[in-house]
């Protein structure tokens, strides 16, 4: 449709957007150009009916994959109220205007070739992606059966939080600066300047519901005005009419043991504020955990490695590991090879939300010292003489034949 704005650059998101981007998206313009925020402003309510019709499309898949497909020319005759049965899209691309044209037939029947006038009575009905759904949660918008909306719980939000190696396997205290929204201490959240009443939308009559179309192809649709709730307000001056505002606080956050990355530690009504009188959402703390000189770990284990001498690994010997709970003195068994991984049992990171914890795995590494003492290397000599070994020997490759198939 000429003059019409990309749905997508109305909302402000890009098009890989998912259902919740576009959805936070719509709620943030929404409340910004709200007739009730912006009393008069013509230029506010032309801006909130356009993003009401962009999220009208891209909030409902079907619709928003035809709108990716054909654009607005998808829905040139749908959404025109002086459509009438008979008349077909002359202006649409090639195959578009096919695809949703309805020819009204003789005696009353008619034929789709894809978009059904029953279609229009899913809107009427309060039908997933119509406006209904659209300002339930936002400003006591209608309910499918039409009634008003009862309380609905705020959004879940989420933010994250780095955390050190050692607080992450037993817990800690951490404190969290955060910025939310909260309800509005002036008008309680309610959006309405105090010693004011609501008073009955004049647009809708207090019904919440408008009408657009002719004939069979009215339309029910949530009045824009009063989102549905049937009253008009005049805005809390220290909100905007919003019923909430931002505020900073310092939250105390309790990290338990056994956090690993991607953790969620939940704060209970810390998150969305809540929509008709609804409580908050809660607070998800995703943890990141910082990373460790020396453990490394996969799941609830541990794993570490430790330098032993060739002595040590040869004749068997007590070596000191340190772990997570301090120094423990770990057994090397006589002819230990390097690499060889031993475990200690309920030595690693305690199970979350659970009792036990899991292991410990400790790699032990042989050294070869970088410089002898001829008493050292006569030591080595007579050693070799009284120990002969070829560690070679099972080693049956001899090297590739050269010429091999060669003409």
């Amino acid at each position: 449709m000429a003059g019409k704005r990309d749905y997508y650059e109305v909302l402000g998101v890009p098009r890989t957007s998912d259902e919740k981007e576009i959805k936070r998206a719509y709620r943030k313009l929404a409340r910004k150009y709200h007739p009730d925020v912006n009393p008069g402003d013509k230029d506010a309510e032309r801006k909130f009916k356009e993003i009401g019709e962009a999220y009208d499309i891209l909030s409902d898949p079907k619709k928003r994959g035809m709108y990716d497909q054909f654009g607005h020319a998808a829905f040139d005759q749908t959404q025109s109220a002086g459509f009438r049965p008979g008349e077909q899209s002359t202006g649409s691309r090639p195959g578009a205007g096919g695809g949703f044209r309805y020819e009204y037939g003789q005696g009353g029947g008619g034929r789709s070739t894809g978009f059904r006038p029953e279609d229009f009575g899913r809107f009427s009905q309060g039908g997933a992606g119509g406006f209904e759904d659209i300002f339930s949660g936002l400003f006591g918008g209608r309910s499918k059966g039409f009634g008003p909306s009862g309380p609905m719980k705020g959004e879940d939000t989420s933010t994250t939080m780095e955390v050190d190696f050692e607080d992450a396997l037993f817990g800690t205290t951490a404190q969290l600066n955060l910025r939310r929204e909260a309800p509005c201490a002036s008008c309680g959240g309610t959006g309405t300047q105090p010693g004011t009443q609501p008073k009955t939308c004049p647009d809708c009559g207090g019904t919440g519901q408008t009408r657009a179309g002719r004939g069979m192809f009215n339309i029910n649709r949530t009045c824009q005005r009063c989102g549905g709730s049937g009253k008009v307000k005049d805005s809390c001056r220290t909100c905007g009419g919003s019923g909430y505002v931002f505020k900073t606080e310092n939250l105390t956050v309790k990290i338990p043991p056994g956090v690993d990355n991607g953790s969620k530690v939940r704060l209970p009504g810390m998150g969305g504020p809540g929509a008709n009188g609804g409580p908050p959402g809660d607070l998800y703390i995703i943890t990141k955990i910082r990373r460790h000189p020396y453990f490394e770990r996969r799941g609830d284990d541990l794993y570490s490695e430790i330098p032993i001498t060739f002595s040590e690994a040869a004749l068997g010997a007590k070596v000191d590991v340190p772990t997570k709970d301090g120094i423990v003195a770990m057994t090397i068994p006589t002819g230990t090879q390097s690499g060889q991984e031993f475990r200690l049992r309920g030595k690693g990171a305690p199970h979350l939300g659970g009792n036990g914890s899991g292991d410990h795995y400790v790699r032990v590494k042989v050294t070869v010292p970088s410089s002898l003492s001829e008493h050292a290397k006569s030591a080595l000599r007579d050693f070799t003489s009284a120990a002969p070994q070829n560690p070679r020997s099972g080693i049956g490759f001899s090297g590739f034949r050269r010429g091999r198939g060669a003409a």
